[in-house]
């Protein structure tokens, strides 16, 4: 990894305020001296995630973790330690200079660079392409027939991949891509796997092309729409796979609408990036969609970062109604709480206001209906009640979304809502429900193709070590008291679990009075290090913590003692032992008991 440097980071880290920070991403809740919210990184209804602005520093007393502003970048966004630095300081105003260089993180970080670079070339390309080309009429006019002005197509840099993907090719020439950062982008591939001189395909042609964004703004890959009925080739079509492309991570209009999903308190969710381009430039700017795909585990995850609340905005025919089933499970799993409005059967949310307005399509959003409700009106009157067979079908299919329901209370209440509407017993339904989770259950464990979050642990080390690297991490005095006592130190250290964290904190000598600056240096050690670290965070620092380091370091001492001495008259018992040998080990175990002696007049 590129080495920035320490002075470097505690800067980033005195420039950024955490509260501010985290905020940005949801809202906090003060709670006395700290912030509280539900924690981002697992699913939770009582809030255990708190921020603490006096010491710039986070922690969920639920599933531990912590950090501070880099770390929680870190984690949040997924991004490698310098790109989070980076962030920050971008955001700060503060040039990072690295010292040092990794060549393989610095591989990895020019390529994803260039990988930015050029789909963001592409994209201007594809949009002048639409915008000039002679050969692009077509497109204009069904941009054209869909509503889209000029303008739309600027704002959302909206584009043409021509037909001869030659012209692609011959733009990435010259603006010096090679053929194999094409293939790294997604934008092309090989004609013969196998055979790297074969030549390229490029992926978009004859396609309208739509730029994805990732939340915060950056083009990290393209969608693009077939424009003619013989073409063969999928409705949508989007670029293959990369390090910044991956479409059940994505959420098409996100770095637009998230800002509108915070003012508006809930995020409309509808199926396709026309849609959701029509939506928000007819003032619902809280809309995104999926990539033409299902909707996600990580989509839920994101929408949660800016909103509590979503309303579904699908089609009204039954392929519509199956997509939003598969939202509203991953929502309600993570606490989101669901609604459903209703189009007509054939509408979208693009032909609904150009035939009825946009006003029309407010009144049904505001009329939109706990999920359940809207799901029930829409389907009970094609479905026989009196049928064992359809009503036995139905409630499988409803104690299946039910069971996904991660807040209890509201679980129940819903059981109780729908036994009443299809006559049921509330205890067969939720004898169904239990059912329906069990067999989730087994199936999470059998066919979960996701790794399991490996959990890091904290190095183990001894508890009075550890509270003398809380003092010297905390007191000037105390750690300068304990760099005074290190050759004293160095024989009860020496088997010490966790002796290398202390003498590593005295000699890179992090300044206790600054929250950066300790943060920075918690950023050097590796993770195990810095969680047992951080344990000790929430501890009080004593009133005089060089008299707490002394006391300390004499129990250290105490026991070291203590143990040696326990061991030399154990090997007096050995049999085999000479007289000098014997005497010697009288002599040392006479000196030890009154070290020992004098430890214990002290305490």
């Amino acid at each position: 990894m590129g080495h920035i440097p320490p002075e470097t980071i505690e800067q980033v880290l005195q420039a950024t305020d955490i509260v501010d920070l985290i905020g940005s991403y949801f809202p906090l809740k003060r709670a006395g001296s700290t912030f509280k919210c539900n924690c981002p990184f697992h699913n939770e209804k009582t809030p255990s995630f708190n921020v603490n602005p006096a010491r710039q520093y986070y922690k969920c007393f639920g599933c531990g973790e912590g950090g501070n502003a880099i770390s929680f970048l870190m984690e949040y966004e997924n991004l490698p330690f310098i790109d989070a630095v980076r962030k920050l300081a971008d955001q700060a105003g503060i040039p990072i200079i690295e010292e040092a260089h990794d060549p393989e993180s610095d591989r990895k970080r020019r390529k994803i660079s260039r990988i930015k670079e050029l789909n963001n070339k592409a994209a201007r390309f594809f949009h002048q392409q639409l915008l000039r080309s002679p050969d692009a009429q077509h497109a204009r006019d069904y941009l054209k027939s869909r509503g889209f002005d000029k303008a739309t197509a600027k704002k959302w840099l909206i584009g043409w991949a021509p037909r001869d993907s030659r012209l692609f090719l011959e733009m990435a020439r010259q603006s010096n891509f090679t053929g194999r950062e094409i293939l790294q982008a997604g934008l092309g591939g090989l004609r013969d796997k196998n055979n790297p001189r074969s030549g390229l395909w490029v992926k978009f042609y004859d396609q309208l092309t739509f730029p994805i964004h990732n939340d915060y703004g950056d083009v990290v890959g393209f969608s693009a729409r077939i424009l003619r009925e013989d073409d063969k080739r999928g409705k949508y079509i989007n670029t293959s796979d990369t390090p910044l492309f991956n479409k059940s991570k994505l959420l098409f209009g996100l770095d637009k609408a998230r800002r509108a999903m915070r003012q508006e308190k809930f995020a409309l969710v509808c199926e396709g990036q026309i849609d959701a381009i029509v939506l928000q430039e007819s003032g619902f700017e809280n809309t995104v969609a999926p990539l033409g795909t299902a909707f996600t585990e990580e989509h839920a995850r994101m929408i949660k970062r800016y909103t509590d609340r979503v309303v579904l905005c699908y089609d009204g025919d039954k392929a519509g109604m199956a997509a939003a089933d598969k939202a509203f499970k991953h929502l309600t799993a993570h606490g989101l709480p669901v609604k459903l409005m209703h189009l007509p059967q054939g509408d979208d949310p693009d032909s609904f206001i150009k035939n009825h307005g946009v006003e029309a399509f407010h009144e049904l959003l505001m009329s939109a209906k706990d999920y359940f409700d809207a799901k029930l009106d829409k389907e009970l009157p094609g479905i026989d009640l009196t049928s064992a067979s359809e009503r036995a079908q139905l409630l499988k299919d409803l104690a299946e979304s039910v069971s996904v329901m991660s807040d209890e209370l509201l679980r129940d209440a819903t059981i109780q809502n729908l036994a009443i509407r299809l006559r049921l017993g509330a205890d067969d339904f939720r004898q169904a429900v239990a059912l329906a989770k069990k067999a989730q259950a087994r199936f999470r464990r059998r066919d979960s193709d996701e790794p399991a979050r490996k959990t890091a642990v904290p190095t183990p080390v001894d508890h009075l070590v550890a509270y003398l690297c809380h003092l010297a991490l905390h007191s000037e005095d105390a750690a300068e008291f304990l760099r005074e006592q290190l050759e004293s130190l160095q024989e009860c250290l020496h088997e010490t679990l966790g002796n290398q964290l202390l003498l590593d904190i005295l000699a890179k000598r992090p300044n206790p009075e600054s929250n950066a600056s300790r943060q920075a240096y918690l950023l050097t050690r590796p993770e195990g290090d810095r969680l047992a670290l951080e344990k000790s965070f929430s501890d009080a620092v004593p009133d005089d913590p060089v008299t707490a380091s002394s006391d300390t370091i004499a129990m250290l001492s105490a026991r070291h003692y203590q143990m040696k001495e326990k061991a030399l008259r154990s090997h007096l018992n050995d049999p085999s032992l000479g007289p000098e040998e014997t005497l010697r080990a009288f002599e040392e175990v006479k000196r030890l008991q009154s070290i020992l002696k004098e430890l214990r007049e002290r305490f």
